[in-house]
């Protein structure tokens, strides 16, 4: 009787600390469900007085719209440069043997860890600014390439590793180039890999506000995790109704991207055929 007191006793205790823990989880994201619609939001969460105003303001807002175009930008080119990049890479050091080969990911892994992008922002501004890329998006989509690509090559390795060799060799006996086997054999078995670094990436930038807030000096180049922050009243409040609604507008690509890469290739970490 004791141990079923007990069992019935912990039971009850982990369901309640998961639920104390799901509401405190929850909470931003009901105020983001509902500010928007709010015609007087606060920071409290609470059913909106339903209005689509605050949409009107945003939607009569030029520099909130352009914002988003400019991470759309942003991410776009980070991604593709992480991803093709990372491949080819990933690639080489699967399939050819060099000494320390191992020992480079791990290092090139550990380093990414550590010197992170708000660590090295010196020397990597000094660096954009000799290479003349201060105010250009070229110059942000490098820096946040080159600090995501250590650890994109470190995944997507894992998916090279578990292609087989034997396609590979096929493909040569009929004459076909590296760069072809890359394209033609190789990328559509680890598609998974490419889609999971791709969203990864996007996300990364899409966040981002330190790099394009020191890179960028022109307003109408700074992406939306910028100028999310100059949205006040003439009295210096935060506009909550405005950054509400910024906010779930500026989730929303991230989000369905996700949900359209998880559903179709279910964000696997292992190559495209297992054995």
């Amino acid at each position: 009787m004791n141990e079923t007191v007990t069992r019935t006793l912990r039971t009850l205790a982990r369901y309640t600390a998961l639920s104390v823990l799901l509401a405190f989880f929850s909470l931003p994201l009901l105020w983001l469900a509902f500010a928007p619609f709010d015609r007087t939001p606060t920071i409290a969460a609470s059913l909106p007085s339903f209005t689509l105003d605050n949409f009107r303001h945003l939607l009569g807002n030029p520099g909130a719209l352009r914002s988003l175009r400019n991470s759309a930008l942003l991410a776009a080119g980070t991604g593709t440069l992480v991803v093709v990049t990372a491949a080819l890479a990933a690639y080489a050091l699967s399939r050819v043997r060099l000494p320390g080969r191992d020992a480079l990911l791990y290092v090139l892994l550990l380093l990414s860890s550590i010197v992170t992008g708000t660590a090295a922002m010196v020397p990597l501004f000094n660096l954009a600014h000799e290479l003349r890329l201060i105010d250009a998006q070229l110059g942000v989509i490098l820096v946040l390439g080159g600090g995501l690509l250590p650890s994109a090559i470190f995944i997507l390795k894992d998916f090279m590793d578990g292609t087989p060799r034997s396609y590979e060799e096929s493909a040569r006996v009929f004459g076909a180039s590296p760069l072809q086997i890359v394209r033609h054999v190789v990328v559509p078995l680890v598609r998974p890999g490419l889609a999971t670094i791709g969203v990864w990436s996007v996300a990364q930038v899409w966040g981002n506000f330190l790099i394009p807030f020191l890179l960028l000096r022109s307003p109408e180049k700074s992406p939306a995790a910028v100028v999310m922050y100059t949205f006040y009243t003439e009295g210096g409040q935060p506009d909550l109704g405005l950054i509400a609604t910024f906010s779930l507008l500026y989730s929303l690509p991230v989000v369905l991207m996700f949900l359209f890469v998880s559903s179709r290739y279910g964000f696997r970490f292992h190559g495209g055929i297992k054995s």
